[in-house]
């Protein structure tokens, strides 16, 4: 009996796989295309078959996109588009175009197994599908849909290149270095530009910001950038195994260090020792205990404050509140003072964040919204000179953030999330006892993370181009060295019962 023509394409289909089906569809644009162009002398004709060869190259290759990105991150600078838009060039577009990348490689490789399904079912992977949800669920309720979708979607080329992407490209300890080479060698560049401008006036204080451009939008961006990079530099070059990387990474150590040091950035200098703090919590079984007592704390302190009017007492004098911006001295001075413009600013949008809370506690504004919707809720006793808010930043506090914007289960899944990952970056670390090439990765990692969730109380950076896919890096990271511990231990447990 003859088969059906669909039988015979579905044997057909089964007999190649996914890359081979893909480069027969790219021969079959090609020799249309040049069919097209030749018969009716149109050149233009031949522009899918370059674009398909673009693609095939990515989809093939796409390992050199992720790290091409990260050489080139610190180097990324906003350009104004159509509509009042903007775009951060070259990282967003790379960022789109891994997404894709990803995407297809995942899909054609769906029954390889490229992402073991203990990966995908693990608790940190769970949360934040949980987290994309509920976004997905309270922008119907968001004062502005629009802008909360588009977080959404920003969202996804977040999570599909730095949390999937690092999946399928870090198979080894080894591997885990390589991002970190590639960001860190950008990174000294760009700290060597922005040194040698700065050398100009003097190391001034008061000139750090005009020395950063255009690449950078602050001094806080830049510090935060060389601060989260230290952990893997530091434990990287202990990795090292040849004299040469070895001392790569110990002079970019001392490269960034410097640019940290001569950035005056309090809460990045700061996040060393409290990185190094938690490691101490770490090896001491104490995180759970750290944890609880900082809910407690949280608590109690907002217990306190929000009770009747006694936030009053935090409200600044407006003419006594200043930028000391040609005395670091003085700037740490009046921080703990409670006269420095850029900690009362905090304090007058964390006022204004607790009273849209109060008014939408359980969907918050929505995502995306804080901007310009918390005017409406200021209180002018707290109002600095820089409340006109020109550069249209947030609360400068990211767990705040997501209460306001997503109300409490946002904020819940958030919390549940960090301390999920401090959790389990504790028991890695001691599980990984007898591996040290994976306990160096955990220990990048987990500190890497705590530099940028101390940032998180004072500033919103999971979603600027230079800090994000490095946090969402770090949660891959922890997810795949507990893969590779249970591997090690699965692959005892043969020889144990024999």
């Amino acid at each position: 009996m003859t088969p059906s023509v669909p039988n015979l394409l579905s044997r057909l289909r089964q007999s190649f796989d996914g890359p081979q089906l893909l480069f027969m569809a790219f021969i079959g644009v090609l020799l249309l295309g040049g069919a097209g162009a030749a018969l009716l002398s149109m050149p233009a004709l031949l522009l899918p078959a370059l674009l398909a060869v673009a693609l095939l190259v990515a989809l093939v290759e796409w390992r050199w996109i992720y790290y091409q990105l990260f050489f080139l991150l610190p180097f990324s600078q906003e350009i104004g588009l159509f509509g009042g838009l903007s775009m951060d060039v070259p990282s967003e577009p790379l960022m789109l175009a891994l997404t894709g990348c990803v995407g297809a490689s995942l899909l054609l490789g769906a029954g390889n197994g490229l992402i073991p399904r203990r990966e995908w079912l693990n608790a940190l992977v769970v949360i934040l599908a949980l987290m994309l949800l509920w976004t997905a669920v309270d922008s119907f309720f968001s004062v502005d849909s629009v802008k909360s979708i588009k977080y959404l979607l920003a969202k996804v080329w977040y999570l599909t290149p730095f949390l999937l992407g690092t999946l399928l490209m870090v198979r080894r300890p080894a591997n885990a270095w390589r991002f970190a080479g590639f960001y860190a060698a950008g990174a000294c560049l760009s700290v060597l530009y922005v040194v040698s401008r700065h050398a100009t006036k003097g190391f001034s204080f008061a000139d750090i910001n005009w020395a950063l451009h255009p690449f950078f939008r602050n001094h806080v961006i830049y510090a935060t950038m060389l601060a989260l990079l230290i952990p893997f530099c530091w434990f990287a070059q202990r990795a090292a195994t040849k004299a040469g990387p070895r001392l790569a990474w110990r002079v970019a150590l001392g490269i960034l260090l410097f640019g940290l040091l001569t950035s005056y950035t309090r809460a990045s200098i700061l996040s060393l020792p409290i990185a190094a703090l938690y490691f101490a919590v770490m090896r001491l079984r104490l995180t759970r205990v750290v944890l609880v007592l900082v809910a407690a704390a949280t608590a109690i302190s907002v217990a306190h404050i929000a009770s009747g009017d006694n936030y009053m007492e935090f409200a600044p004098n407006y003419e006594r509140t200043i930028f000391n911006g040609k005395n670091f001295e003085k700037h740490l001075e009046a921080t703990y003072k409670l006269q420095d413009v850029s900690g009362m600013e905090r304090v007058y949008r964390w006022v204004a964040a607790a009273r849209m809370i109060a008014e939408k506690p359980l969907v918050g504004s929505g995502a995306a919204t804080f901007y310009p919707e918390y005017k409406r809720y200021t209180v002018k006793s707290f109002r600095t000179y820089v409340s006109d808010n020109p550069e249209k930043s947030t609360t400068h506090n990211y767990f705040l953030l997501q209460l306001a914007e997503q109300g409490v289960p946002g904020f819940l899944l958030f919390v549940i999330f960090i301390a999920t990952a401090l959790l389990k970056a504790e028991r890695l670390y001691h599980r990984s006892q007898q591996q040290p090439e994976v306990r160096r990765v955990v220990l990048a990692a987990t500190l890497s993370l705590v530099v940028i969730v101390f940032h998180l109380t004072l500033n919103e950076l999971v979603e600027v181009d230079k800090i994000g896919p490095v946090f969402f890096i770090c949660v891959a990271l922890l997810i795949r060295s507990e893969s590779w511990l249970a591997e090690a231990e699965d692959d005892k447990q043969p020889a144990l019962r024999a």
